[in-house]
């Protein structure tokens, strides 16, 4: 008898499910590796500037929080996504930052969550706080950016296709026009009268 999964199909090897998700992977370690770069920048940089220069709380994440920002959409945008198809230079940049100040909302939650509303102050949990934070919203940066920023080379196409599609309706309408048997302004004035000269 053959080993099956549940729903009756042969069980698959590893080998194969590794094949079918491969550049998931990839792209994780990838993205996992950049994060944890990005990381770094927020928690070393958001402590020194709350605890060595007595920056504001919220001011410190924020300043840590946009210098890691230009760190991982340099590594995702040419190493962990390079395989994937970008929007454009200028649409990349402005959709990166955008996801990324959600993101930076979702670590202003957990900060003021654990440090507020709980009431857990000191350097540890400030440092916890943080870490949650960072936490949520890399699994959401990481969900958003192969969304809506780095897409898979065919997803690009059939984009573009659409695009273009929708601009080529639009282009089309008169012509629409004159195939349902409504004729140009020149055709409908008839044809020109011809001068004769006189001989002679």
């Amino acid at each position: 008898m053959s080993n099956g999964g549940p729903d009756g199909q042969p069980a698959r090897s590893p080998t194969s499910l590794y094949r079918q998700y491969r550049q998931q992977i990839r792209e994780g370690a990838k993205f996992g590796i950049v994060g944890l770069t990005g990381v770094a920048v927020v928690l070393v940089g958001a402590y020194l500037l709350r605890f060595d220069l007595g920056i504001e709380k919220f001011a410190s994440v924020t300043i840590a929080t946009i210098a890691a920002t230009v760190v991982t959409f340099l590594g995702n945008r040419y190493w962990s996504f390079s395989a994937r198809q970008g929007s454009g230079a200028r649409r990349e940049s402005v959709v990166f930052f955008v996801l990324n100040g959600v993101g930076l909302l979702i670590q202003y939650a957990c900060l003021g969550l654990v440090t507020d509303l709980i009431g857990l102050q000191g350097r540890l949990w400030y440092n916890i706080a943080n870490l949650l934070g960072i936490g949520l919203g890399t699994l959401f940066r990481f969900w958003s950016y192969r969304k809506w920023i780095w897409v898979p080379p065919e997803v690009a196409l059939a984009r573009l296709r659409r695009g273009r599609h929708r601009k080529g309706r639009t282009a089309q309408e008169p012509r629409q026009v004159l195939a349902q048997g409504t004729a140009p302004p020149a055709a409908r004035a008839g044809p020109l009268p011809i001068r004769q000269t006189k001989a002679g």
